[in-house]
């Protein structure tokens, strides 16, 4: 893992700053207070989240509600980038998820999400925060921090991280292990069923002769049952037949009383039928006779009207019309008769005109008239006045005649009317009244059919409720009991068998079960005796295993601490011959082959050990873990202890700058001879309390 570039914003005492990082060896410059740690602090930050300590204070700058911290670094040959940020809510401050994400050339490959951010980061770089925070970043007072440490303590961090207190955590687990496979084994060997198992299988062989035996009775409760239910089912069947016929003669007791109500009501309507036929028959007589009479009546009145001059069989228009010429003849006779005595009063007027006419001239044309033509006209007016009178007589006779003849023709047509509309209605009675009779005849010929059939049927139910016998419904309902009471012992006694049976099978089961167990538990306490001396071996082995492994890791790690320590110290300075023992403690051999400790070294002595013996733990640690070397170091003033005057501050920085086996290598330093052997130097200047940085050697 490479670091490109680290961006900040409002961390600590930077605004807003963009910190440039290359291979090799790089320096953080400045003075105190300047931002340099910061640096560090917010790089740890992005990578894992977790605040050192228990608040994020250390971290947000002061009067600000939010920042952000971004790193770009590369991994075999990708790049990524990878933001968080803080976020202040109320008097907490906590991280901002929604500015979380990893990205792999702009693509997001995680976001949001604090858990898969790290299995990503871990994935690609090989880093945990403990890995991380033990072995990269070396900070401000915690390089001597192992070498101060008590034996056992530094044993037990550096197994962990060498992953050798697997092996302790397994063999104590394995003894726990032992100890419950001996506990069950124990418990086994005091089991019943275990103890117990020859006396099972006794009682399961007994159980199984039982349980033949008892197959062989089933079989023949299960014929008796079957003889039983045959038995049974036909004396069922004939008592329910003979219960159907009792049913059938009770429902025809109820149709004989029906039947015998049905006929006296039958013969009492045929007797009411009868007195209402005679009834009708009287009445028939009655309008036979009325019409009969009506008949003579109009017979009469058409003789009146034929002596009228009215011709027979005329209808009602007819003799309308025929009566309205009456009363034109009496008109015409009428005016005839007035036209006529008009006349005869004229010629009066005119004889008495010229009987007193002096001067014998005519009265109408005034013609002179002789006394002999005068005396003819006279006797001629005279003369027409008297046939001219006979008319009038004759005239008034006739008139007479056809009034007489009219009213006789209207009281005859005006009764004849009436008595047509009587006719008519009476001819209408006697249709109906005939038509009731036969109506009436043939109702009662369909009641007295009904009466034959009902007095048939009532004669056919008698007998048939005659052939039915009490007696052998008893006899079969006697039969019935008696066969059901044989087939409830016979079934009981198949059902309790089949229970015993089945209570044998749960037996036998149980039994089987239990022996197939205490077998099984055999079995168990055979494979915990093998387990157990598996187990035994095995923690034996992780016992023993873990010594070895720390040894050989001894080793590996002494050689490492005096390559470095070498190159460290220089050939020019006297050399440090280090040992180190099983608890990863580091001792200085003189050349006398005395062994000194760490603590009776000088100061600058002590502080190139412990850098070199932290170097030399990360590369061991880097390849037991990841199969790789320490790819990079974050060292926060690795010079403390370190002067000018004796040259060590350079000799460290000149080591650095040689170790390539570390690809990147970011210290943080106030000591500008320390920064000069760096390939990449970044100054850190703090203005008005805001951090600024800027690259003073390098690209």
């Amino acid at each position: 893992m490479k670091i490109e570039v680290v961006r900040l914003e409002n961390i600590r005492s930077h605004v807003k700053s963009t910190v440039p990082f290359t291979r090799g060896f790089n320096c953080l410059l400045g003075g105190v207070g300047c931002g340099k740690s910061s640096v560090l602090y917010s790089i740890d930050f992005a990578l894992f989240g977790d605040p050192i300590g228990r608040s994020y204070e250390y971290l947000l700058r002061e009067g600000t509600d939010s920042a952000k911290v971004t790193v770009q670094f590369t991994q075999n040959g990708n790049t990524y980038l990878l933001t968080r940020g803080l976020r202040r809510r109320g008097k907490s401050i906590g991280q901002d998820f929604d500015e979380l994400k990893l990205s792999h050339d702009d693509k997001i490959i995680a976001s949001q999400k604090a858990d898969a951010i790290a299995e990503q980061l871990k994935a690609i770089t090989g880093f945990d925060r403990d890995l991380w925070r033990e072995i990269v970043w070396v900070r401000q007072e915690h390089l001597k921090e192992l070498l101060d440490a008590a034996p056992r303590d530094r044993q037990k961090r550096l197994d962990e991280l060498f992953g050798l207190s697997d092996y302790e955590a397994a063999w104590q687990n394995i003894a726990q292990y032992l100890r419950d496979y001996e506990t069950e084994k124990r418990l086994l060997e005091k089991d019943p069923d275990v103890t117990g198992k020859e006396k099972l299988a006794d009682e399961y062989n007994h159980v199984t002769e039982e349980y033949t035996i008892l197959e062989m009775e089933l079989l023949d409760a299960q014929e008796k049952l079957s003889v039983s239910q045959r038995i049974l089912e036909q004396a069922d069947a004939k008592l329910k037949q003979l219960e159907e016929k009792k049913l059938a003669v009770e429902e025809l007791r109820r149709k004989e009383t029906r039947l015998h109500t049905n006929l006296v009501n039958l013969e009492d309507v045929e007797k009411a039928l009868v007195s209402r036929l005679e009834g009708k028959k009287t009445v028939l007589d009655n309008l036979r006779q009325r019409q009969g009479s009506m008949d003579s009546l109009m017979k009469q009145y058409w003789t009146k009207l034929d002596e009228a001059g009215v011709p027979p069989n005329q209808t009602t228009d007819s003799l309308k019309q025929f009566l309205v010429a009456f009363d034109e003849k009496i008109s015409t006779l009428k005016a005839e008769m007035e036209a006529t005595s008009r006349n005869m009063q004229t010629d009066q007027k005119r004889v008495a005109q010229l009987a007193t006419e002096t001067d014998n001239h005519c009265p109408v044309c005034l013609q002179p008239l002789n006394h002999e033509y005068k005396a003819g006209m006279m006797h001629r007016i005279q003369i027409e006045n008297v046939d001219r009178q006979k008319t009038i007589a004759q005239l008034q006779h006739e008139i007479g005649d056809l009034q007489r003849i009219k009213t006789a023709a209207n009281d005859a047509f005006s009764n004849l009317q009436t008595l047509t509309s009587r006719a008519e209605d009476l001819k209408t009675r006697l249709s109906e009244e005939e038509n009731s009779f036969v109506e009436l005849r043939g109702e009662l010929a369909e009641k007295q059919r009904l009466r034959e059939e009902v007095r048939e049927q009532l004669e056919a139910a008698r007998f048939e409720i005659g052939r039915f016998d009490l007696s052998d419904l008893e006899s079969a309902r006697v039969q019935r009991e008696k066969a059901f009471r044989q087939y409830y012992v016979t079934d009981s006694d198949l059902h309790t068998k089949e229970n015993r049976k089945k209570d044998l099978l749960r037996s036998l089961d149980l039994l089987k079960k239990r022996i197939d167990l205490a077998q099984q538990k055999l079995e168990r306490m055979e494979k915990i005796a093998k387990t157990t001396q598996v187990l035994a071996a095995v923690r034996d082995a992780y016992r023993s295993i873990q010594p070895k492994l720390r040894s050989e890791f001894v080793k590996v790690l002494r050689n490492f601490v005096q390559q470095i320590l070498d190159g460290l110290v220089g050939s020019e300075a006297l050399m440090l011959n280090v040992v180190v023992d099983d608890t990863y403690t580091p001792y200085v051999k003189s050349e006398a082959g005395v062994d000194r400790e760490v603590a009776n070294l000088s100061g600058g002595e002590r502080t190139l050990i412990a850098f070199a013996y932290r170097l030399g733990l990360g590369q061991l640690i880097m390849q037991s873990r990841t199969g790789h070397g320490l790819g990079m170091l974050l060292l926060d003033e690795p010079t403390e202890n370190l002067g000018t005057e004796d040259g060590s501050i350079t000799r460290l920085a000149d080591a650095i700058s040689r170790f390539k086996a570390i690809e990147q290598i970011i210290a943080v330093t106030h000591s500008e001879d320390f920064a000069e052997k760096a390939s990449h130097v970044i100054v850190l200047e703090k203005e008005a309390g805001v951090s600024k940085a800027s690259i003073a050697k390098g690209e």
